[in-house]
């Protein structure tokens, strides 16, 4: 039997975060605000309120509250609202791994993709941004207008792991 959970989460506020100028003083200025380093590339952190995600090299995903982030940024950058185009999904079980291996380019099967690593990726023909929440836990992040087809197609690949 497949152990894997596909569930669709309820919307929720979904930002891009741009730097494009002073790196070092907003990362000066997020740490001493936020208590953390910005995440590096390929990586995720955050708190009970918000988790900011780095796909790009300039470019961070904050899923949930974005207060005070405008204020770091200053002239430096900015806070864009992306929540309406984005479905997240939350794949759970010891199959998550193998349930991103169908239809996919990218190694989610690598150890050394583990808690709090980021990817940017193509499944099934569909730009997906993954975030490893935990061993058992991870987060997709796909575009509104792909986001029944590429359920359909991990609820039936879902079926053949097993087989």
């Amino acid at each position: 039997m497949t152990d894997v959970t596909i569930t669709q989460l309820p919307a929720a506020p979904i930002h891009a975060v741009e730097i494009w100028s002073n790196p070092a003083d907003v990362a000066r200025r997020f740490e001493a605000v936020k208590g953390f380093a910005l995440p590096a590339m390929g990586r995720g952190a955050g708190t009970d309120q918000f988790s900011l995600i780095r796909f790009e090299p300039t470019v961070w995903l904050v899923d949930g509250d974005v207060a005070q982030l405008g204020d770091i940024l200053g002239d430096d950058g900015a806070v864009t609202a992306i929540g309406g185009g984005l479905v997240r999904f939350r794949l759970t079980g010891t199959d998550w791994r193998a349930l991103l291996m169908e239809g996919g380019v990218f190694n989610a099967e690598d150890p050394a993709f583990g808690p709090g690593c980021s990817a940017a990726t193509v499944i099934d023909h569909v730009n997906v941004r993954l975030y490893v929440r935990s061993f058992y836990v991870c987060d997709a992040y796909v575009p509104l207008s792909f986001s029944a087809a590429l359920l359909h197609f991990w609820q039936e690949a879902a079926t053949t792991l097993a087989a």
